[in-house]
């Protein structure tokens, strides 16, 4: 079809208010922590309660958009977005927070599943591999905007009256004493009701899927479940943002409670610039697929991050600072490198795979509660030792893994005529 420059920036834009939703909650966990006075194992409540909707709804997601169309789906996330935001902005409360949490979380999900085949027809198939890589790019921005954005919010609304613009003045009347953190899900309403506004005005193309991107029957699930590749694989998605979220959302608080780093400035700064620096990751990641076999590009990024988180939780401050950030470089061809693994494993059933895969997400859940878990019985530094787990596991896909077909690259070896 006709290239839709309308549809492919309203897709970039979403993809940057995923990002900005998703990626915010390391900068927030040393604040919420404080607020509600939470212990370790609540405060990795937190993330469980956003990430498990990937597990609950990505599936469910599928069947909705061949159902109900692009246009629906995308308005009804963002009303989840919405109306999770503005509830706990007017009763900022533990318990409301959770089920804001899960309502965002679920509205993400749907949003995944919904943009990435409006993508390919809006952009043209001969300009996925661009547009895809590009929105990736937005994503990456974006998460290392919302820390900076939460800064500037909490840094201002806590500091004389004086010096403060409308701006903060007026949204500093909405946000409790003491939590001026809260002030962040205003934004989101806003972002929210302002992304459903332009969805309703504007016009959306007809999405064809491809039979990589379908649900799927019920059968074809039963019978991927029964290929123990696909629960290996799985448990790689799992493991994978179960470690980036294990280092991003806790490498705050972990910098606050051992090298006294102020959590709303630098330590804020810090998750920004992990994400940032998972962007710079992702672009030469994709120059040395070009080159390189991906399980040996794996591999390699693999065993940097090891090492990094290692130095991370055993180094002195300063050191500590910049390898948390680093590990974000390394953990950026992780994701992008399983999935093609996976898809490039199985001859059938791709969307039914596909769906299962994003399931494994709710990795970020699961993990994060196990940290907190083990934190509260020994101490936080311990606790994070359990990211070393999924490193593992993900470096043993790297070795295990026998795709159908492997990563096209171009030989630097000169040929004779």
């Amino acid at each position: 079809m006709k290239r839709n420059n309308g549809i492919i920036i309203l897709i970039l834009v979403t993809f940057f208010v995923i990002s900005f939703l998703t990626n915010i909650l390391g900068a927030l966990n040393p604040s919420v922590s404080q607020s509600f006075s939470l212990s370790e194992t609540m405060a990795g409540f937190l993330p469980f309660s956003f990430f498990i909707a990937y597990g609950v709804m990505s599936i469910p997601a599928g069947f909705m958009l061949e159902k109900y169309g692009e246009k629906k789906m995308m308005v009804f996330a963002f009303l989840l977005a919405l109306l999770g935001s503005v509830i706990f902005a007017i009763f900022p409360t533990f318990n409301i927070f959770i089920i804001t949490l899960f309502t965002i979380g679920t509205g993400m999900a749907v949003l995944q599943v919904v943009i990435n085949p409006l993508l390919r027809v809006s952009g043209g198939e001969e300009n996925y591999a661009f547009t895809s890589v590009l929105a990736q790019l937005i994503f990456g921005a974006a998460s290392f905007v919302s820390p900076q954005v939460y800064s500037w919010l909490v840094t201002n609304i806590d500091s004389a009256e004086e010096t403060k613009g409308w701006f903060i003045s007026t949204i500093s009347k909405f946000v409790p004493i003491d939590m001026s953190w809260v002030s962040i899900y205003w934004i989101f309403t806003i972002a929210s009701l302002l992304m459903i506004f332009v969805i309703v005005a504007i016009s959306f193309p007809k999405v064809k899927l491809n039979d990589d991107e379908k649900v799927g029957s019920k059968e074809s699930y039963i019978d991927l479940f029964k290929n123990r590749l696909v629960i290996l694989y799985f448990f790689g998605i799992f493991a994978y943002v179960g470690a980036e979220q294990g280092i991003s959302y806790w490498m705050s608080k972990f910098l606050q409670v051992y090298h006294g780093v102020d959590y709303k400035t630098i330590g804020a700064d810090a998750v920004g610039n992990f994400w940032g620096l998972m962007t710079v990751g992702g672009i030469l990641g994709l120059i040395l697929l070009k080159i390189l076999d991906s399980k040996l590009v794996l591999r390699l990024f693999t065993s940097l991050a090891i090492i990094s988180f290692a130095i991370a939780l055993y180094g002195t401050a300063n050191i500590s600072l910049y390898a948390f950030q680093m590990s974000g470089f390394f953990l950026s061809v992780m994701y992008p490198i399983i999935i093609s693994l996976a898809l490039n494993s199985v001859s059938k059933h791709h969307g039914s795979f596909a769906g299962i895969l994003m399931t494994g997400i709710m990795g970020g859940a699961v993990v994060q509660l196990l940290i907190g878990f083990i934190s509260d019985f020994t101490s936080l530094k311990t606790g994070m030792l359990f990211v070393f787990v999924a490193l593992a596991y993900i470096f043993s896909i790297s070795i295990w893994a026998k795709p159908i077909i492997n990563n096209k690259t171009i030989s630097l070896k000169k040929t004779d005529n």
